[in-house]
């Protein structure tokens, strides 16, 4: 088994477009195209894999967003209770009826506040899947094409075997 042969790990982030970029250019001065399409194939993929980090992280982020709103409205939703409780008091005895209401409403407010978060929260981790997924699809279009590329190298090469047979000995 020949070193061409060989399925290498490539290096992500810096240290692999690095490679990559090396790879391309010592393939091109030496007339590798095999070694130069690499070169390409691993900048691909670090490009693919420094994206796929993006939007998780952009995921994350929305998924923190969300989870900071759900805190405000519960912060706002005790402020509210905080302020019914202590107008009830206040006139308990006069506005017994009032405070009834006043409480249903209250309540219907807070349910609907909590509606309202929960609606946010699923959207917000909803578009955070979603872009999961997109990463997680070009990551694997990414792999795809660059197996498409391989096999592609793979049968010129052999196409150029069969062609000139005496110079691969």
């Amino acid at each position: 088994m020949s070193a061409e042969d060989t399925p290498e790990r490539t290096t992500g982030g810096l240290a692999g477009k690095v490679a990559g970029k090396a790879k391309e250019a010592f393939g091109s001065l030496t007339d590798n195209d095999a070694l130069a399409r690499e070169g390409r194939l691993q900048q691909s993929q670090v490009d693919a894999e420094q994206d796929a980090a993006q939007q998780a992280a952009r995921a994350r982020q929305q998924e923190a967003q969300a989870d900071n709103e759900a805190a405000h409205n519960q912060i706002e939703r005790e402020r509210e209770e905080l302020r019914t409780e202590l107008a009830s008091k206040d006139r308990e005895e006069a506005i017994e009826r009032g405070r009834r209401q006043t409480e249903v409403q209250a309540q219907a407010r807070e349910h609907e506040a909590e509606s309202a978060a929960e609606a946010d929260r699923r959207r917000n981790e909803a578009d955070a899947a979603q872009a999961e997924e997109q990463a997680e699809t070009q990551r694997m279009s990414a792999a795809a094409e660059a197996v498409r590329l391989e096999q592609e190298a793979r049968r010129a090469e052999e196409r150029a075997d069969q062609l000139d047979p005496k110079e691969n000995k």
